[in-house]
């Protein structure tokens, strides 16, 4: 196969998953406001993404504040502007850097666990044998997980952000000596809603993404039990590839609507 023949192979595959992928997510439309709702087993996931992945996002946030602001504070007491520190870390976290790299850990965290345990459910036949009990596996499955991802990575985001900017306060307050209070008085000053609601809205959107391909990946596992170890693996790549692009066109999006 030639170089040609490769990439026109490549772009079908990629067209039809996307294809697939659009499907899935009609279909979780279609049965997320259908009766009966699974609120157990909806709370049970939540509490289980949640609680299981705290420990996580909140080690990954405090590190982001330390070394966000140690790598800072050099070049900025250079430039004589020690003050904004503060400022620019806060907007920096909020806007960008706490929701993407908490969305990663998330997909890495919660994407594989999702791909891992459907995948391992199809391959042993399970979903197989609730459709002939009578139970809608894909509402009992896939619904409650991608409902339950759409709303705990927003609060695991907000957590990591609290927790980052406790991290750079704590640099903040050893090197330069600033306090509690005059230091996130700095933080609250610099930002508006206008920085809290594009970043909280897209993280709706991340969290949504992630329950999506690792339910679709896992839920369409084949090949046995290797195929499970693919699905998990394939559900963070493509999940963590989707959620930069959700980011690039959230802040594309929010760009434009300043400029109007």
């Amino acid at each position: 196969m030639g170089v040609e023949g490769f990439i026109r192979s490549g772009l079908k595959d990629f067209l039809i998953e996307v294809a697939e992928l659009s499907i899935f997510a009609g279909r979780f439309f279609k049965e997320a406001f259908r009766r009966p709702f699974e609120f157990k087993e909806f709370l049970r996931q939540c509490y289980n993404m949640g609680n299981r992945s705290l420990l996580l996002v909140g080690v990954t946030g405090f590190i982001i504040g330390l070394v966000f602001t140690l790598q800072s504070r050099p070049k900025m007491m250079e430039l004589g502007a020690s003050a904004w520190i503060p400022s620019m870390v806060g907007i920096s976290i909020i806007r960008e850097i706490g929701p993407i790299i908490t969305a990663l850990i998330c997909a890495g965290r919660i994407g594989s666990g999702i791909g891992a345990e459907l995948g391992s459910m199809r391959v042993t036949e399970q979903i197989d044998a609730m459709e002939v009990s009578g139970t809608n596996p894909f509402k009992y499955l896939v619904v409650t997980r991608i409902l339950a991802t759409t709303l705990m990575i927003p609060l695991l985001v907000l957590m990591s952000d609290a927790i980052a900017l406790a991290g750079s306060f704590m640099i903040e307050n050893i090197k330069g000596d600033v306090s509690f209070r005059l230091y996130f008085e700095n933080v609250n000053s610099s930002l508006t809603f206008g920085d809290f609601l594009p970043s909280t809205i897209k993280t709706f959107l991340f969290g949504f993404a992630i329950g999506l391909v690792g339910c679709f990946k896992g839920y369409y596992c084949k090949h046995g039990t290797a195929g499970v170890g693919v699905a998990a693996n394939s559900a963070v790549v493509e999940a963590s590839m989707l959620l930069f692009v959700l980011d690039f066109v959230a802040v594309l999006l929010t760009d434009i609507f300043y400029d109007l």
